[in-house]
């Protein structure tokens, strides 16, 4: 045991203009989904803090491989291939090691592997659109994919998604969880997503956009993008599943 002073940080307060609204005309899924009533904070049970727990053994060989890991022997998933890749922190901005991180998408055309999913686009016969990952003891966590399209969705006459990744972060058990997107730098639909427009805050908007590295590209093969996800405090990334906080 260490002789040491036990690590304390302040408390980070909340700041409730950096999150969109729960109620949002413009994005009009919101506005029969928005609760009436103020929200109301429950502590966590046991049974919800205690299990169960995430371990690599869990793990499949291809899982963080998405332009393989649903293709044809000696295949692979068509469109722009790129590499996604990041840190997990908490408000110190210290890592957070074994925390298990999904992703999904839709494919290179902008069609999602859902039967449910009505746009003309053909889907990829290689291309199943997720996968996951557990971070290391630096919270550092990758995957390699196929660069999504943007899709048009029935919000307004003519709206569209920017291209984007869904992330999902698992705390300790299966309720912990954080549900956010990733878009990517230098696409101008970013900017005229109703779903975007809700968040009141660019600099909050600039944290979901994942930055272009060119220096950890791979020559010849897959470009890099990064994106970090602070999971609490003042600048947490914009969790959609925990606008009351996380």
């Amino acid at each position: 045991m260490k002789n040491m002073k036990p690590e304390a940080g302040g408390f980070f307060q909340r700041v409730r203009q950096w999150h969109p609204p729960a109620f949002a005309p413009g994005y009009k899924s919101t506005v029969m989904r928005a609760p009436q009533k103020a929200p109301i904070a429950f502590p966590q049970t046991p049974s919800e803090i205690t299990g169960p727990v995430f371990g690599r053994e869990m793990l499949g060989e291809l899982d963080n491989d998405l332009t393989v890991n649903y293709a044809k022997s000696g295949e692979s998933a068509i469109g722009p291939r790129i590499i996604v890749y990041g840190r997990i922190l908490d408000e110190n901005t210290r890592p957070v090691p074994n925390v298990l991180v999904e992703f999904w998408q839709a494919n290179a055309g902008g069609r999602y592997r859902h039967k449910k999913d009505g746009y003309l686009a053909p889907l990829d016969p290689n291309f199943g659109g997720c996968g996951r990952a557990i971070t290391d003891e630096d919270g550092n966590y990758w995957f390699r994919t196929i660069q999504p399209g943007a899709y048009p969705w029935p919000n307004g006459i003519n709206d569209w998604r920017p291209a984007h990744i869904h992330f999902s972060v698992f705390g300790h058990g299966f309720v912990q969880r954080l549900i956010t997107q990733m878009y990517f730098e230098g696409d101008p639909m970013i900017w005229q997503c109703p779903i975007v427009r809700t968040i009141p805050d660019t600099e909050a908007i600039e944290g979901l956009i994942a930055a272009l590295d060119m220096d950890s590209t791979v020559p010849m093969d897959a470009r890099a993008y990064k994106f970090d996800i602070v999971l609490r405090g003042r600048r947490s990334t914009m969790f959609e599943n925990k606008l009351e906080g996380n």
